[in-house]
């Protein structure tokens, strides 16, 4: 193939010209960010608090109470403590150190979480860890909040969705050869699983110093006006919307478990139906995250409707195969999870898409916080919403869920064009 051909190929694949990526800083600055996401997605995967820590600290004999706080502490305290952090990242002149230190503290506690688990047992094993994760939690709200801001700055707006979705696609190749070890039964010991939180936390470290070598350009501290979180709400009615349509997509993100316990009656395999749902969730990343990244460039308004309507649909099916029967057959849910699970990341890659196209980009890391914020309240009530109607079974919360999918997924195409 010819160099022209080449190029013409990386265009169409990309939605770019190659010249554009092969500038100096246009070039290094798409590579890092890939490696240093690809790097931070992978952390993610492998000490998952709805996967690998719940199963470690059920190993330890932590009291059923800690283990069911993980994920609430985890997701709550990696986005509410935003609307502290935004004022001193707007004031940042080169943001990407905000990242850095983000990463660093989240490998740290990793490693942390690792020696806890292997030194200590019962509830002590089980306070430690929920300290350290909330730890986790807190570093990982100083990347998200930063992490917009510096992807607006140095990556141009029609490659945004591309980095991500690569790096997306990249790390659930190793997340699903990880799951797969899991359900194999490769990773049933301890000590396997203790091993794959230590890697969670080096490779947290490695993506740490990637970023470090971002080339960015040295900015202006924003007014700290920018940053105030209830002032950009009151300002900005899209931005409002917004913060709607992603609260009620939330329930792509609440509506798995469910799943899993429809498919094992109530009764649950422990660590193989949860090792189902990572693998369900990797393969659809692999397989969609790019296409999605792709779509977010072309419309992120769009590519959030289409994927609030898909997540309706999958568990729409998923309801009537709970009413019918159809959830006993072995591969039924299985299929329905991984659809949801492709709804579920083309929700991801939108939103994060959208979010950095319609902030202003001398207060990105506000507009960040403000919808960061909101979305962490909006998590705990949507929550509590499935757990009130999970009281009538399985079904209904997932009914609930697929009300909420659909009614985001038709609202947000009364958001603006980006």
């Amino acid at each position: 193939m010819s160099d022209r051909g080449r190029q013409a190929l990386f265009a169409r694949i990309t939605g770019s010209q190659w010249d554009d990526w092969t500038k100096p800083s246009e070039g290094l600055a798409g590579l890092l960010h890939i490696c240093a996401l690809t790097l931070s997605k992978l952390s993610d995967g492998l000490i998952n608090p709805k996967l690998v820590l719940s199963w470690l600290l059920n190993a330890l004999g932590a009291p059923a109470y800690l283990v069911g706080a993980l994920v609430p502490v985890r997701e709550a305290g990696a986005l509410l403590p935003q609307v502290f952090l935004a004022p001193f990242v707007a004031r940042m002149k080169m943001k990407r150190w905000a990242w850095v230190a983000g990463a660093a503290g989240q490998g740290v506690a990793a490693l942390l979480i690792a020696l806890a688990a292997l030194w200590l047992s019962g509830g002590a094993a089980g306070w430690v860890v929920l300290a350290l994760l909330a730890f986790l939690a807190v570093s990982r709200a100083a990347c998200s909040v930063s992490y917009k801001d510096i992807l607006g700055k140095t990556v141009g707006q029609t490659r945004r969705g591309a980095v991500t979705g690569l790096a997306g696609s990249l790390a659930s190749v190793g997340v699903f050869i990880f799951a797969l070890l899991m359900v194999t039964g490769v990773l049933e010991t301890q000590a396997a699983v203790i091993a794959a939180v230590g890697l969670a936390g080096a490779l947290w470290l490695g993506a740490a110093c990637v970023l470090s070598l971002l080339p960015e350009e040295q900015g202006d501290a924003e007014e700290s006006g920018k940053g105030n979180v209830l002032q950009i709400l009151r300002q900005d009615a899209n931005l409002r919307r917004f913060i709607a349509v992603r609260g009620l997509l939330v329930s792509t993100a609440l509506a798995p478990p469910y799943l899993v316990i429809l498919a094992g009656d109530g009764e649950g395999n422990g660590l193989g139906q949860l090792g189902a749902l990572v693998l369900a969730s990797s393969a659809a990343s692999f397989m969609s995250s790019y296409i999605w990244g792709r779509l977010a460039d072309a419309s992120g308004r769009v590519t959030l409707s289409l994927a609030g309507l898909a997540g309706a649909l999958a568990l729409g099916a998923a309801a009537v195969a709970g009413a019918t029967g159809m959830a006993q057959n072995p591969y039924v849910i299985p299929a329905i999870l991984f659809l949801l699970m492709i709804a579920y990341h083309g929700v991801r890659q939108a939103r994060s898409t959208y979010l950095v196209d319609i902030s202003p980009e001398e207060a990105r890391a506000g507009y960040a916080a403000a919808a960061n914020t909101a979305i962490g309240s909006i998590l705990l009530l949507a929550g509590l919403f499935g757990g009130a109607l999970s009281f009538v079974g399985p079904d209904g919360a997932i009914l609930g869920y697929a009300a909420m999918s659909a009614a985001g997924g038709l609202y947000a195409l009364r958001l603006e064009d980006a």
